[in-house]
């Protein structure tokens, strides 16, 4: 049997996880993949390195598909920051263009769904899989993977991890049915539901005398990014409440001082 021909875009250790395990499947052809090689420590171009697998630029594949002259039979879209327009749509791709994205859909599209899912106060997220179309985020359904979190302790962060392991689980199970079928998978309507921009996402982190100031600093606490913020003598200061602040501190450090103890004994450090 020919090997399906793929195209991996992606980044994060989930896509370096799939390029992984593409390689060493005899279904599969890895043809090259689009990465954040331009950053240090890319775990997805040190996979495609490790592996033999060609480190491709964006614009390049973009010109190769306009002339016709890069084949695939199915590309993989994992937390891809660019969006895909014309040719690199691949409408000859026989098995389609896939997006693996890390929210409920049709329920939220775009970005900043880790930070909405806490700030709406949700009980359950997922990881969903779905055919790219034009537009952002509103291609046929797939898949959703569904799981519950806890809207009382979760942060932007340890629900990307959570979500992250669902996603490595679901593209394996979305490859499995692609090779065992050959075609084009079955789909559900994407419609409805809500688009977070980027602007609207950025404009969410200050905080506003009507906030919940706890709910919105665990909903943007996402290090190295900036988190929740509010403006203290002219300064952008990001809010950081005491759990917050007891995760970043190093394994195995001590917290010496209650708040009773600090404030009867005028202890500052």
């Amino acid at each position: 049997m020919t090997p399906i021909r793929v195209l991996l875009l992606g980044r994060k250790m989930v896509a370096a996880n799939t390029l992984r395990r593409l390689g060493r499947d005899a279904r599969f052809k890895l043809i090259g993949v689009v990465t954040d090689s331009h950053l240090s420590g890319s775990p997805t171009a040190a996979a495609a390195q490790e592996e033999g697998v060609p480190v491709l630029e964006h614009q390049d594949v973009s010109r190769l598909a306009e002339l016709g002259k890069m084949q695939v039979d199915l590309v993989l879209s994992i937390l891809y920051w660019r969006r895909l327009k014309s040719a690199m749509l691949f409408p000859t791709a026989g098995l389609g263009v896939v997006n693996f994205h890390p929210a409920p859909l049709p329920d939220y599209k775009g970005c900043g769904g880790y930070n909405f899912a806490i700030l709406d106060g949700l009980a359950e997220w997922a990881s969903s899989a779905h055919y790219i179309d034009e537009t952002i985020d509103t291609g046929p359904i797939i898949d959703v993977r569904r799981f519950p979190i806890c809207p009382h302790t979760c942060t932007a962060k340890s629900l990307e991890r959570v979500t992250m392991e669902v996603m490595d689980a679901q593209i394996t199970d979305v490859l499995e049915r692609v090779a065992t079928h050959q075609t084009l998978l079955s789909t559900t309507p994407n419609v409805g539901g809500r688009y977070i921009s980027r602007q609207h996402m950025e404009a969410a982190k200050q905080i506003t005398a009507d906030d919940d100031v706890e709910r919105k600093a665990r909903a943007f606490f996402f290090p190295p990014y900036e988190g929740a913020w509010t403006m203290v003598n002219g300064v952008r200061c990001t809010v950081l409440t005491q759990p917050l602040m007891t995760g970043l501190a190093e394994p195995g450090s001590t917290h010496i001082f209650t708040s009773s103890q600090i404030a009867s004994s005028g202890t500052t450090a």
